[in-house]
C-alpha cells in the first residue's frame, strides 16, 4: 500500500466496533457460496466510513485503485465515498469511466446503491443512456445492478423511461438481489407517478418475482397491494 492508503487503512481501523466486525459478514451473506463469499470487515459503519473518505477527499484515483483493490469491504467503500465527494458537483468522464473499470471490486449491494445513483446516474443525465442497458446484459450481477440503482438519479428528476425499460428487461433476473433492486426503484417511481406503477405492475404482476412485487407496491394502501398480490 502506498502510505495515503496506509493512513486511510489505519483511520479505519481506530473507528472499528468488535461487535460490528463479527455481526457485518453474516449481514452480508459473507458465506461459502453466498453472494459476498469471501468478504472481510474490519467492523465500521457507514458514518464513520463517511468522516474518513470527507478527510481524505482529494486522493487520487491511484489510491481509490488501491482502495477498491482491498479485502476489506470498508476500504472499498470508503474509495467508492471519495468517488462520490469528487463527483459531487459534476461526474467527469473519468470519474464515469474509471468506475466502470472497476465494478469487479463494488463487488456487493451496499457499494452498488452508495455510488452507483451519483456517479453513473450522474453521469448520464444528460446523455445517452446505451451503457445501462450493456451492464443490464452482463453477466456480472453488480452490473446489474449498477444499472437499475443508477436510474433512482432520473427518477428523482421525474424521469421514468429507463426504470421501467429496464425493469423489464431484467425481470426474469435469477437473483433475488435483483428482484429486490427492480421492485425499490419500481417503487421510487412510485413516488412520481402512482398511477403508472399502478398499471403497469397490473399488467406484469403474473410474471414478477413475488419479492420484486411486494417491494414495488409497498407503498400502496392494503387493499391495492392485496388485490395486486392475488394469484
Amino acid at each position: 500500500m502506498t502510505q495515503q492508503t496506509n493512513d486511510i487503512y489505519e483511520a479505519l481501523q481506530a473507528l472499528h466496533s468488535e461487535e460490528k466486525r463479527l455481526f457485518l459478514p453474516h449481514f452480508f451473506k459473507t458465506g461459502k457460496g453466498e453472494y459476498g463469499e469471501g468478504d472481510r470487515f474490519m467492523g465500521v459503519v457507514v458514518p464513520k466510513i463517511r468522516v474518513v473518505a470527507k478527510e481524505f477527499k482529494d486522493a487520487s484515483l491511484d489510491t481509490v485503485r488501491e482502495l477498491l483493490g482491498s479485502p476489506w469491504h470498508e476500504m472499498r467503500l470508503c474509495g467508492l465515498f471519495i468517488l462520490v465527494l469528487q463527483a459531487h458537483k459534476e461526474v467527469s468522464k473519468e470519474i464515469f469511466n474509471f468506475y466502470l473499470s472497476m465494478t469487479d471490486r463494488i463487488n456487493n449491494w451496499d457499494l452498488v446503491d452508495l455510488s452507483a445513483p451519483q456517479i453513473v446516474g450522474g453521469y448520464l443525465i444528460d446523455k445517452p443512456r446505451d451503457r445501462l442497458y450493456r451492464l443490464a446484459e452482463s453477466p456480472l450481477l453488480w452490473e446489474n445492478r449498477i444499472a437499475m440503482v443508477a436510474t433512482h438519479t432520473f427518477i428523482r428528476r421525474g424521469d421514468l423511461e429507463d426504470t421501467y425499460r429496464l425493469a423489464t428487461k431484467m425481470m426474469s433476473h435469477p437473483h433475488d438481489l435483483m428482484h429486490k433492486a427492480i421492485g425499490w426503484m419500481l417503487r421510487e417511481a412510485g413516488k412520481k407517478d402512482s398511477e403508472r406503477l399502478y398499471d403497469y405492475v397490473e399488467a406484469h404482476r403474473q410474471e414478477m418475482p413475488r419479492t420484486m412485487l411486494r417491494y414495488a407496491i409497498e407503498k400502496f394502501d392494503g387493499a391495492t397491494r392485496q388485490w395486486l398480490m392475488r394469484k
